[in-house]
């Protein structure tokens, strides 16, 4: 019977610690074609637009046993109008060996805990070993995960954030404050929020640069996790130009990341400026950062095997704690 997992199980058996190391087995494995995955399918919904992806993804050895599964995403912006999160999500995970139904997890916070966990991979291999100062664009619950995941790998004593909502950028500043022990600054603009900033996270719900080339300081390390369609950007081409620049799939980016897909069209990169993958990083077949004032980006875009690899460790942890519901579906 098919184990049934909330998003209060999922909490219990997931730390951030726990999710990082995972993340650095499931960029490897993709990095290095371990995993079967397609770029993702995406519908534009109704009036409004509304992304639906769906996610597939299975990493099945010669002997067929491996894991198997998909996520179902979608972003209404119109949902906090009607008390729900913009982001829902629903993973499944399937056996390997017979395709059988496995689990049913709630997929909004593995969404949101799995983003993090990466981009703090990716500050861990590419920002500064010195970086201390974090700045980060955007309030919602990226901006906390952020927060959190990337103190497992630097030393953060100091957080600027800025978000368009002065009055949610001050409760996400006095609410992670007290959190989190340490400063954290609401800034009146962006660029005073990145202004000299180590470690850059952008996180905001644009579809255009919210900051400048001029604002970001040499020796920065971004971690750009917005705009996931082609036709958005959180970044100006000039910056993305002027960057080392390393992404979770070649193949997705050049097609899904208007943060790519628009200076690609201006003329203003090739694809050969895509150093690599960040899995391709952790191999050793990749070097991010060459010098302490280079500019680095991550640009992000999620994948399915992330989700799948964080839901396969929620559901091991969570049969072994006694968590969860069995369900069926057949008669």
């Amino acid at each position: 019977m098919p184990l049934l997992l909330t998003e209060a199980d999922i909490r219990r058996v997931l730390p951030m610690s726990d999710l990082i190391l995972a993340m650095v087995d499931a960029l490897g494995d993709f990095s290095a074609g371990r995993v079967v995955q397609p770029v993702r399918t995406v519908l534009e919904v109704g009036p409004t637009r509304a992304y639906f992806g769906v996610m597939p993804a299975a990493t099945v050895d010669e002997a067929g046993r491996g894991t198997m599964g998909a996520k179902l995403v979608t972003v209404y912006s119109g949902n906090h109008a009607r008390g729900l999160t913009s982001h829902l999500a629903t993973i499944i995970l399937m056996d390997a060996e017979t395709g059988a139904l496995t689990a049913l997890l709630d997929g909004r916070y593995i969404t949101e805990a799995r983003t993090a966990a990466v981009s703090a991979v990716s500050v861990d291999r590419m920002a500064r070993t010195d970086a201390r100062v974090l700045a980060i664009l955007g309030s919602g619950v990226q901006a906390r995960s952020h927060l959190e995941a990337i103190r497992h790998v630097r030393p953060i004593d100091a957080v600027r954030v800025w978000s368009p909502n002065a009055d949610h950028r001050a409760r996400f500043a006095k609410e992670m404050t007290a959190e989190c022990g340490i400063p954290v600054w609401s800034a009146d603009d962006a660029a005073s929020a990145v202004r000299d900033a180590d470690i850059v996270v952008l996180a905001t719900a644009s579809p255009t640069p919210v900051v400048a080339r001029e604002d970001i300081a040499n020796g920065t390390h971004i971690c750009a996790v917005g705009a996931c369609r082609p036709t958005q950007r959180e970044m100006p081409g000039e910056l993305v130009a002027a960057a080392r620049l390393v992404v979770d799939s070649r193949a997705a980016a050049v097609v899904e990341a208007g943060d790519i897909v628009l200076p690609l069209a201006d003329g203003l990169i090739t694809e050969r400026h895509i150093l690599g993958e960040l899995g391709e990083v952790l191999l050793g077949r990749c070097h991010a950062r060459l010098h302490a004032d280079d500019i680095t980006i991550f640009k992000s875009l999620g994948l399915a095997v992330e989700d799948v690899v964080a839901a396969r460790l929620a559901v091991e942890r969570a049969e072994a704690a006694g968590l969860g519901q069995r369900i069926t579906l057949q008669a």
